[in-house]
């Protein structure tokens, strides 16, 4: 652990926006970066900064996403998106984010994660598969 968790901890991650990430129902050249991928890459920022600073056998999960979609980055152009840790509550995290093109800022946010050990996440969810029947 390189520091314990506290509001004010932020990270910045850079994407380059490749087709993987984008919408193709505009056609070709209109296509654009997808909510969903943008979601995951906001998902994963936030959960990286966290695993930072968590032992091993630690993670986190989301548990909530107030996301606002404000522009559309175009296939070929970078995102940056900014993630800073606004509340930590026991194992309950939130966080507030920005991510911005090379034009604009495209979207906004605030993003709940909940801490979790593995291991012990990994036996309730076996547990549930179970019951299930799986």
């Amino acid at each position: 652990m390189t520091e314990p968790l506290q509001p004010g901890l932020t990270a910045t991650v850079r994407h380059d926006i490749d087709r993987d990430r984008t919408i193709s129902f505009m056609g070709d050249d209109c296509r654009v970066y997808a909510t969903p991928k943008l979601l995951y890459d906001v998902e994963m920022a936030c959960r990286d900064l966290l695993l930072a600073h968590l032992e091993p056998g630690r993670d986190s999960v989301g548990t909530r996403v107030e996301l606002d979609h404000l522009g559309a980055t175009l296939l070929g152009m970078w995102v940056e998106i900014t993630v800073t840790l606004t509340a930590v509550n026991g194992n309950a995290v939130s966080f507030d984010f920005t991510a911005r093109d090379a034009v604009e800022e495209v979207a906004r946010g605030k993003h709940n994660r909940f801490l979790v050990g593995v291991e012990k996440t990994a036996q309730r969810l076996l547990a549930k598969r179970a019951k299930a029947g799986g």
